[in-house]
């Protein structure tokens, strides 16, 4: 859940559901994005869970939702931390030198800009 959608809690939320004597063979996640900042004023509603409500019930997986398997999971820490695998790649950053050499270019063509209005001025 996105930060603020708990009155109180400025951070992301994690909510568990377990079935009742069952054994927990597999968790399924699923990373709510509304889309927007959370708040009193602008609170988590019906439309922001629909994906929810009908992916649950299949547990299927889709770019906000994933499985992992139980016998996956480190059992000297049962680590379950939220890391959504169906996310994609970002972009490497750019090096310093390319970005000052693009800040020139555009210099430049800026500059030939300016000149071409001068002269209809």
């Amino acid at each position: 859940m996105p930060a603020g959608t708990f009155l109180g809690a400025g951070v992301k939320t994690v909510v568990l559901f377990f079935n009742k004597g069952e054994p927990t063979k597999k968790v399924w996640y699923y990373q709510l994005d509304p889309g927007r900042n959370m708040g009193k004023t602008n609170p988590l509603n019906d439309k922001d869970l629909a994906e929810f409500i009908k992916l649950q019930k299949t547990q299927d997986e889709s770019e906000q939702s994933w499985n992992i398997n139980i016998a996956n999971v480190d059992e000297a820490i049962f680590d379950l931390s939220v890391k959504n695998p169906n996310t994609p790649e970002e972009a490497p950053l750019r090096s310093p030198q390319e970005i000052l050499t693009e800040m020139e270019a555009l210099d430049l063509e800026t500059r030939d800009i300016l000149a071409s209005i001068k002269e209809l001025v």
